[in-house]
């Protein structure tokens, strides 16, 4: 469950682009802030959406719809050589010639500038993942599908003229896929059938009222080409690349703790991280725990969690159920004086896209921050599907019992990342819109589903009866069962590249999946999924990790401002510094420069 929001990713894109080298002087007082904000535009223009144009589309820049990221080794090598030149001119930016939100906004962009640079010389996915290619390209024609900022006719010719360009990237990824670790591979070709179905039947289907004839008849032949490719693609995947996947997916404690520093501005030890993400496990575990024998005492906690999840509504009522807590949330927020919300418009809720089915069971899809033309945000929600048998539609509604359903709609709608969303044309500055740090977005829509709670919404009212008070009780185990996902996570992802603490110095996938099942209080099948995604998202610990981060800087700033303290205007300030990285927000709020953990 996750939002889909536009982030600045590391692609390997084209463009020949000529830059000036950078100066080793340094820059007065005179002029810094002007001089930054230049050189950061000059950045998102020359190197960012240059090399990534899907990202651009996605952000609502539709002057890059027409284009595709160049996949080629050379590209590669021109995109490091632009991230090094605007390294160094940021860099020489005296940073205390800046008023202190642009010097914030300094840092956050150097080290995104220093993290794509590992993800492209150190990491190296794009000789490792199969799926980057596969996946990349799908998600290129689908951010062209997926709102309507412009007629059919219009967004059409962007698919066909990306769609040109999509089998040449097939030709660049048997160049410089070497070596991928098993698991890439394998999800890859686990995908690859999904991905071919998607531009067989929801690509044409999006584009049924376009009417020009002549688009029309170009796209029929575009779209061939790219499902002959794909195809293909996958044949070579099972009978070349498969059998010659020996590589490792473990990034190593060194260049974990770098990313982990540059995306989200986290330096603690790895050891002492781990014990936090073991400390928080064993919170929500004993939690957990009480609770169950409050409803249950004759039974175990995992006993009452099999319990919990046959609570659920019938597929068909899925969507009425999600859209039943807006206003009660909208109603109890507002009251309780929990958030500013800057708009009375809801998200549309609506089933989950083909494309995404396979890998999130609900997602927030809002518009880019320098979106015009659409401004609907899409709360996507993934029913079952037809022809599953009884006992597949039984494990997938698993996930959505009468706990998680609140949990679910806490974090993508009210007061997570919806809000978020309508916070964004209050963000600072460009720099906070277009880079974002995860355990940001991510960690305060995870805080958001136990806050809620710890507030009072869904609690059992006065002379409740004992059915109302086992229904409160019920939907917090689903917060507590999602909060152990989290946790899971959490360590599974120091632990998936690092070895920290095992034996060999090696976590395997099957300890994994058996952490997601034992700790996490997860069916296999999603431990299976959430370690997979583990492999390649390798710090998806940012949702406890910034959860925590926040919940830290509340009291902190509540210690500090006693009985002024204001809990709306908290999180009022801390939604209008944007996607920073908590530490940035933390010195902004508090001023020093104290431990976010």
């Amino acid at each position: 469950m996750t939002m889909h929001l536009c982030g600045l990713v590391s692609s390997i894109l084209l463009g020949t682009i000529m830059l000036t080298p950078a100066s080793a002087q340094r820059i007065s007082a005179d002029g810094g802030n002007q001089t930054f904000t230049f050189l950061a535009d000059q950045y998102f223009s020359d190197v960012l959406f240059h090399f990534s144009p899907t990202l651009g589309t996605q952000m609502g820049l539709h002057q890059y719809d027409n284009e595709l990221e160049n996949y080629s080794a050379v590209t590669v090598e021109k995109q490091v050589a632009a991230l090094k030149v605007y390294e160094k001119k940021i860099a020489a930016i005296d940073s205390s010639a800046l008023d202190a939100p642009v010097a914030a906004d300094q840092a956050i962009l150097l080290n995104s500038i220093r993290s794509q640079l590992l993800s492209l010389e150190v990491i190296r996915n794009w000789e490792k993942n199969p799926d980057n290619y596969s996946s990349g390209i799908t998600s290129s024609i689908f951010v062209l599908m997926e709102r309507p900022f412009a007629p059919p006719n219009v967004r059409l010719r962007a698919v066909i003229e990306r769609e040109k360009q999509i089998p040449q990237v097939f030709v660049e990824a048997r160049k410089n896929l070497k070596d991928p670790p098993r698991i890439f591979t394998e999800i890859a070709l686990e995908q690859i059938d999904g991905l071919v179905s998607f531009f067989e039947n929801d690509v044409p289907a999006a584009f049924t009222e376009a009417d020009d004839a002549k688009s029309k008849a170009e796209f029929v032949a575009t779209n061939a080409a790219v499902i002959k490719a794909l195809k293909e693609y996958g044949a070579w995947m099972k009978a070349d690349l498969l059998p010659r996947s020996n590589g490792d997916y473990r990034l190593g404690a060194e260049t974990f703790a770098k990313k982990l520093s540059y995306d989200e501005m986290v330096d603690v030890p790895l050891p002492h991280l781990l014990d936090i993400a073991m400390a928080d496990l064993h919170r929500n575990q004993q939690e957990f725990a009480r609770i169950a024998k409050e409803v249950d005492p004759s039974k175990t906690p995992l006993e009452v969690l099999a319990e919990l999840a046959t609570v659920h509504p019938a597929p068909d009522k899925l969507l009425d159920a999600f859209h039943g807590t807006f206003d009660s949330l909208i109603a109890y927020i507002r009251a309780h004086h929990i958030i500013t919300i800057p708009s009375d418009v809801q998200p549309t809720l609506e089933e989950t896209p083909p494309f995404m089915r396979a890998t999130t069971f609900a997602s927030m899809d809002p518009p880019g921050p320098f979106e015009t033309r659409s401004a609907k945000a899409y709360f996507n929600v993934t029913l079952p599907e037809k022809g599953w048998t009884a006992e597949h539609v039984a494990e997938h509604m698993a996930s959505f019992n009468v706990g998680t359903i609140i949990s679910t709609s806490i974090h993508e709608a009210y007061p997570g990342h919806y809000v978020q969303f309508l916070f964004q044309n209050q963000f600072p500055s460009k720099v906070r819109k277009v880079v974002w740090a995860n355990s940001n977005i991510e960690g305060w829509a995870h805080y958001t589903e136990e806050m809620m709670l710890d507030e009072g919404y869904a609690a059992a009212p006065p002379n409740a009866t004992p059915e109302q008070v086992r229904e409160a009780k019920l939907i917090k185990l689903g917060q507590l069962q999602d909060a152990l996902l989290r946790d899971a996570r959490f360590v599974n992802a120091i632990k998936l590249h690092t070895g920290l603490g095992e034996p060999g110095g090696k976590w395997t996938i099957d300890q994994s999946v058996d952490f997601f099942v034992k700790e996490g209080y997860q069916s296999r099948s999603v431990g299976l999924v959430e370690t997979k995604r583990g492999t390649s998202d390798a710090t998806y610990l940012y949702y406890t990790l910034g959860k925590l981060e926040i919940m830290k800087l509340r009291e902190d700033l509540k210690k500090k401002q006693g009985a002024a303290f204001s809990l709306q205007q908290f999180h009022d300030d801390f939604m209008r510094q944007g996607f920073a990285p908590i530490k940035v927000i933390r010195k902004a709020m508090l001023h020093d420069s104290s431990p976010v953990l």
